[in-house]
């Protein structure tokens, strides 16, 4: 028996969207990193992108187990000497709360280009709302 492995646009990518109203940042990021990388399906290959689509809702509604919602911190730096920066999660999330979850999927994504590709697969809002009602995304418990 052969071994499978997927062609690239020989495969159904399917549109979805995730309440994330009270969930646990952590643990709905694993969760979509597994579907925008496609590990779901059976024809999944770690070469190809052959993830869904996905829509995530409430994003300012995610939570943190425990006392990261004052202890977390994120640092970036500006690219000038001394220019290293701090935010704690309480400030991010009411400043962008979409950056919080993006972080959070981005480092669970492959690194490079391939990760690239699937990442933009994911589209993150705020509030109830969303702009791809023309391609009728199921709703996905998680």
């Amino acid at each position: 028996m052969k071994t499978f492995i997927a062609k690239p646009n020989n495969f159904l990518q399917s549109w979805y969207y995730i309440d994330a109203n009270n969930k646990i940042l952590g643990r709905l990021a694993t969760q979509i990193s597994i579907l925008l990388r496609g590990k779901h399906k059976e024809q999944y290959t770690p070469n190809i992108d052959t993830g869904d689509y996905l829509i995530i809702l409430n994003a300012e509604k995610i939570r943190v187990t425990g006392k990261k919602n004052n202890n977390k911190i994120y640092y970036h730096h500006t690219g000038y000497i001394g220019g290293i920066k701090k935010i704690t999660f309480k400030e991010l999330i009411k400043k962008d709360a979409k950056k919080i979850l993006h972080n959070a999927v981005k480092g669970m994504m492959p690194k490079g280009q391939l990760g690239k590709s699937m990442l933009k697969k994911l589209k993150i809002y705020i509030g109830n709302k969303h702009l791809h009602v023309a391609q009728n995304p199921q709703y996905l418990k998680i």
